[in-house]
Order: C-alpha cells, then sequence, then structure tokens
C-alpha cells in the first residue's frame, strides 16, 4: 500500500492486526455470502499469491490469454477483506463477480467467513516456506521465498476454535504460528513445490479442481504465468493500481522471482538467528519446507 494512509492504520480484530480500513469492514465480511462454487485461495502475504491467482484465471479461462487481460488481477481475483478509500472494496466487487469466482484472503483461519465451509467450497491455502518479512525503516522490504501450497477439501476438519497468535507489529500473523495452525487441523495435506516444477504442479491443480483442459494448454499457463511475462502484464503487475495505494515509484509489487533470496539478505548471524526461532517454533511437526531450490 502508499507510504501513507492504509499501511500506518492498524488496528486489532479478535487479537489480529489489521488495517484499520480493514476493521470498519469487517461485518460486511463476516456476513459474507459463499457460493457452493466459489474458490478460495488463502494465502500468507507476499508468498506467491498473485502467482497463484493469476495461474488459477488462467485455468478458469481454459488458457485464453486474452480473456486473462480482460482486467487487472485484483480484479479478476477480488480480495475479500480489502476496503480502501476510492476503491469498491472486495466484498462488493465479489457480490458483482458472476460464478465461478477466485476468491483471494490473507485472513487466518478463524477469521474467514463461516459460509466458506457451509457451502463445502475448495480451498487453496498457501504459505511461504520461511518466516517474517523484513521491514526496512518506512518502506516494506519483503523476501520473495520459495512457496508451498495445500490443497484442501470439505473432507478435512476445520477446527471450531483454532489457537493462532499474532504478531503486534505486522499485518498479518507470525509465520510460524499460522503454519502451526494449519498442521494442527490438517489430517492430511497434499504439498507441491510451485516453484520447483511448475508444469507437474499445474497439472495437480488441475486434478484438485476435476478440470480437464486440451493439449498446449498447460504450455500457454505455464508461459503466460511465467515471472517475466507476469511482470510485463498491465492484467498482472498491479501497475494499474491507483499510487496512493501502491507506488511503483518505491518498489514493482513484482519484485525478483527468485527462490533463495535470503542468503543475499542474511547475515550469518541472522540466519542462525532465524534457525534457532524457526527450530523453537517448529518443534513436534512433520512439516518440512525448503528454504531455496
Amino acid at each position: 500500500m502508499g507510504q501513507e494512509g492504509i499501511r500506518e492504520e492498524l488496528g486489532n480484530l479478535h487479537g489480529i492486526p489489521l488495517y484499520k480500513v480493514f476493521i470498519e469492514g469487517w461485518p460486511q465480511v463476516k456476513d459474507f455470502q459463499a457460493r457452493p462454487d466459489d474458490l478460495l485461495i488463502s494465502t500468507y502475504p507476499k508468498s506467491g499469491t498473485t502467482w497463484l491467482s493469476e495461474i488459477m484465471d488462467m485455468i478458469y479461462q481454459d488458457g485464453d490469454v486474452e480473456k486473462c487481460r480482460r482486467d487487472a488481477i485484483y480484479n479478476r481475483v477480488p480480495f475479500l477483506e480489502v476496503k480502501a478509500p476510492g476503491i469498491p472494496s472486495g466484498v462488493e466487487q465479489l457480490e458483482n463477480t458472476p460464478s465461478p469466482r477466485l476468491v483471494k484472503t490473507h485472513l487466518p483461519v478463524q477469521l474467514l467467513p463461516q459460509s466458506f465451509w457451509d457451502k463445502d467450497c475448495k480451498v487453496m491455502l498457501q504459505v511461504p516456506s520461511a518466516s517474517l518479512p523484513i521491514w526496512v525503516g518506512r518502506e516494506e522490504a519483503l523476501l520473495y521465498l520459495p512457496t508451498t501450497s495445500l490443497f484442501v477439501s470439505r473432507s478435512s476438519t476445520w477446527p471450531a476454535t483454532p489457537r493462532m497468535l499474532s504478531s503486534p507489529t505486522t499485518t498479518s500473523t507470525r509465520w510460524p504460528k499460522y503454519t502451526l495452525t494449519l498442521a494442527h487441523w490438517l489430517s492430511s495435506w497434499r504439498p507441491f513445490w510451485l516453484a520447483k516444477d511448475p508444469r507437474q504442479e499445474v497439472k495437480k491443480i488441475l486434478q484438485f479442481l476435476g478440470k480437464e483442459v486440451v493439449e498446449g494448454t498447460v504450455e500457454r499457463i505455464l508461459q503466460n504465468t511465467s515471472f517475466q511475462a507476469m511482470k510485463k502484464n498491465p492484467a498482472a503487475n498491479y501497475e494499474t493500481m491507483p499510487t496512493a495505494l501502491m507506488d511503483h515509484n518505491l518498489s514493482p509489487f513484482l519484485r525478483k522471482g527468485i527462490c533463495g533470496d535470503w542468503k543475499n539478505h542474511f547475515t550469518v548471524a541472522q540466519n542462525e538467528r532465524f534457525d534457532r526461532h524457526y527450530q523453537e517454533h517448529m518443534a513436534g511437526t512433520d512439516l518440512h519446507f525448503q528454504m531455496e531450490m
């Protein structure tokens, strides 16, 4: 978001730090009515959300590149909880979006609208394979890290009162607790490494959706969702977002698109500190993530 306004106006919703303008729109988000054919893309921030969203829209449009350039990604895959001056809220966008809808959210599990579970919606969960964003002064310097995703269907049991702790300094929950919460209620999960083998993982997504595509569609999807293609695509790179909400003169939304960039930012001491933090908070789980490809 921009330097002023939304980023700095943090509040607290049920123990979770959120932008105050998002909290203002919370009653509408809480009462949001999902549709049975909605697909929810539920992610931790900066964990490949836009990449996954673009892939999903390409799949939904049967690989038709022109259809996927019909509008900006933030309109094709509306952000459920977003609320900002001068633009429609996520709920308003979704109410005017025909089915089947792709829905994006960064909300933790316990804040997701109940209607997603009542309507047996499919969910894609995505978390980065390393921990917290790095904050540098007033600018947000975030590392792009390898990503793993989880496919979840209604056969998984959602917790009635999941426990999730949050950091008071970020607008989302701390990653170890976010991930551990998923581990507590996922009795079985199918991890995939989108950055490691995109072709294989797109095929897994198609299988998860029960969707068959004609020959050549997967190749088109891969070609048009590559980092370089998305970085040059105004419909995918957020350059059409109002400057007041996202100033690309400060930093492009799509930065490097590489895995393992943490090595270019962490000192040896910082890496050792992170490893200790990781081992402490992830102890007792069987979750394993790759920190580089």
